[in-house]
């Protein structure tokens, strides 16, 4: 597992797991109290109660969802279910709820920033091809800045790289139409995708300090990858606030 941490005047520690923590995503196959069981495990090595983190549920849409309380608590539907809300993003305004973002290629982005009142926002997003173009980045963002931050710094974890995204050409070519210089070519020469640089440079246009991992999915064994294998498991991008749990 990779960790980081945020020094702000308020603290914030994050992760990106790997296959060692096993798969977190419930949408695969796998059976639920397994995915379940992990994630438990997983919170208590972060030092986080049970329950804690709060996940999502993916679309590859461009919602953005904020976040009031931890998953394992209140009456509403997602509340506890292990599913969350339909959204591909996540923001907590006080930074007090830990946020979860689930991958298996696409960039697993994770946001902290100080909040003018000496607090902490936080936020997490799952940008594959279709997020990224449509701007669930740029959303995030906004989001982030509504929530009072400034100064947001973003991690942008393991993912597939643009020697390894292959696509077709007329795909290319399109997307880079929308995201200029996201068009890329791959080790063997061809047309391809650069999901982790274009999120960089888009990044930086909004101000946003980036820190990447470099890491590419489908390169390396340790972490899981839909290319290399459709039925992979998925590893997940998180943040909590330091110093303390988050009550379930």
């Amino acid at each position: 597992m990779l960790r980081f941490a945020f020094d702000g005047t308020t603290a914030a520690q994050l992760a990106f797991t790997s296959t060692t923590e096993g798969n977190l995503a419930l949408h695969v196959g796998d059976r639920a109290d397994a995915v379940l069981e992990r994630r438990r495990t997983l919170e208590a090595t972060l030092g986080l109660d049970a329950g804690a983190l709060q996940f999502m549920n993916q679309t590859h849409s461009v919602r953005v969802h904020r976040v009031t309380e931890a998953a394992g608590t209140g009456t509403s539907p997602e509340a506890g279910s292990g599913w969350g809300p339909d959204a591909d993003a996540l923001v907590s305004a006080d930074g007090s709820v830990a946020l979860a973002v689930l991958v298996a290629d696409c960039l697993p982005v994770v946001f902290a920033a100080p909040t003018g009142d000496g607090g902490l926002a936080t936020a997490v997003a799952h940008a594959g091809r279709k997020g990224l173009l449509g701007g669930i980045l740029p959303a995030t963002v906004r989001e982030l800045q509504d929530a009072g931050a400034r100064g947001i710094h973003a991690w942008i974890g393991p993912a597939i790289c643009g020697a390894c995204y292959e696509v077709p050409a007329a795909m290319a070519a399109e997307s880079d139409a929308d995201l200029p210089g996201i068009e890329a070519t791959t080790s063997w020469g061809t047309p391809s995708l650069d999901l982790p640089g274009a999120a960089t440079r888009q990044l930086a246009g909004l101000g946003v300090r980036t820190t990447t991992t470099g890491i590419c999915t489908l390169e390396d064994p340790r972490y899981f990858s839909y290319r290399r294998d459709p039925g992979t498991g998925r590893l997940a991008g998180v943040i909590w606030p330091a110093g303390s749990t988050t009550a379930a």
